[in-house]
């Protein structure tokens, strides 16, 4: 009687599944844990992805616990250029800077701060760049524009509540409504360029649901 291969049972794992988020917590990479368990890799993603909502520290603690991985010349040499230029100017690199490689500097500092806050940045320039008191910080001309963002689109908010409709920016009389109406239109002007933050258009469909339209055409209706 010829002998059958014994089926493997194919065990349904609730997403996520523990013991691969427990792996890749150890640095193991989504890859590996496929090799080492006969997964799909797509499958491990999806599960991982999952545990990433519930718990948004776990790809910081993934990349803290990943072997380290020796930075490229390239990137060392632009730390090193970094921390002289602040200590030669005594502050961080402009992006609006007129020389290029000031502007260079702004936009891998730019970077560098995106994988601190992931969690991501490499030990080796996290500690390199700590000697810049500050350096993952947002700059306070960056937040003092936000604040005003922010500002401004209350401001357009309350108007709206008040009147029925989103403010103009031409054809009207009230200066009140032809600054926050010019504001508006800027938004929409930077958002057909592809210049808006998605976040910030988030804001603007859920708070100022048409901004994007504007007002009908036609008179406007009396409060």
């Amino acid at each position: 009687m010829a002998q059958t291969k014994e089926a493997v049972p194919q065990t349904r794992r609730s997403a996520p599944y523990w013991e691969w988020v427990q792996m890749y917590r150890r640095g193991i990479e989504p890859a590996k844990i496929a090799a080492v368990c006969g997964a799909a890799v797509t499958t491990v993603r999806y599960h991982l992805q999952i545990a990433a909502k519930r718990d948004p520290g776990l790809r910081g603690e993934h990349a803290a616990a990943m072997p380290v991985k020796v930075r490229s010349d390239t990137a060392l040499q632009r730390m090193d250029e970094l921390v002289a230029f602040y200590r030669t100017e005594g502050r961080l690199p402009a992006a609006h800077a007129t020389s290029s490689s000031e502007q260079a500097l702004a936009s891998w500092l730019y970077r560098r701060r995106r994988e601190s806050a992931a969690g991501t940045l490499s030990p080796t320039l996290s500690a390199g760049l700590g000697v810049i008191p500050g350096w993952n910080q947002a700059s306070p001309r960056k937040a003092e524009d936000e604040a005003r963002w922010q500002r401004r689109l209350r401001e357009v908010e309350a108007f709206c509540k008040a009147g029925g409709e989103l403010p103009r920016h031409q054809k009207t009389d009230d200066p009140v409504e032809r600054t926050l109406g010019v504001w508006l239109h800027g938004q929409r002007i930077n958002y057909n360029h592809g210049r808006l933050a998605p976040e910030k258009k988030s804001r603007l469909d859920k708070v100022l649901p048409g901004w994007r339209e504007g007002r009908p055409r036609g008179r406007r209706r009396d409060s």
